[in-house]
């Protein structure tokens, strides 16, 4: 799928990840892997398992993924460099999900969860991640998804580092449509695009 929004004198361009723009994301997530060597399995795995794969056995495990023909985010590109990332799934996909108190179910409705972000420095506060955002709900509308969950940080006064707002910022969140429908921690709300009322 691809969307696109203008930024200064570069669209913004979204593309699901596919193996032919793994190189993309490689290129994308840098030798750190985005953070810390995450690769975006962070939430895909118990903490345990987590600590034990940071980076090259993530990369591994998350390429694996992708070459299996799963589809596990979007790619934005600000002309012909990929400037960032979204991972978008059901939200069954992500172990650390499911043993969050703070980001339990709200409710038996089945939902499809945008867990992370990750976002060059230099396509920042450019409207990427509200792109992203936007793209994900299309994305999950697609395959049959009737609601999209995220789980943003809430700053309590000042502006947060970027590098620890990787769930997106409640503001982003807002201007793409999501509702907050449950808040545990002051910090944590839980936000859902309802696809079903939107179409």
């Amino acid at each position: 799928m691809k969307g696109t929004r203008h930024t200064d004198s570069n669209p913004i361009r979204i593309f699901s990840l596919t193996p032919s723009r793994w190189a993309d994301l490689e290129k994308l997530f840098g030798p750190r892997g985005a953070c810390a060597g995450c690769w975006c399995m962070y939430w895909r795995l118990a903490h345990s398992d987590f600590k034990k794969k940071m980076g090259a056995a993530n990369k591994r495990a998350f390429k694996k993924i992708v070459a299996a023909g799963e589809t596990p985010g979007l790619v934005a590109y600000s002309g012909r460099e990929p400037g960032g990332w979204c991972a978008v799934a059901p939200r069954e996909t992500y172990a650390r999900l499911q043993n969050s108190r703070t980001l339990a179910p709200v409710d038996d409705h089945p939902v499809w969860s945008v867990v992370c972000f990750f976002v060059v420095r230099g396509s920042r506060r450019r409207g990427v991640t509200v792109a992203l955002l936007r793209a994900a709900v299309e994305f999950a509308r697609k395959r049959g998804a009737k609601m999209v969950e995220g789980y943003p940080i809430a700053p309590k006064t000042k502006p947060m580092p970027d590098a620890f707002a990787w769930t997106g910022l409640e503001g982003a969140f807002l201007k793409a449509g999501f509702k907050e429908v449950a808040r545990r921690s002051a910090t944590r709300p839980i936000m859902r695009f309802s696809i079903s009322r939107a179409v």
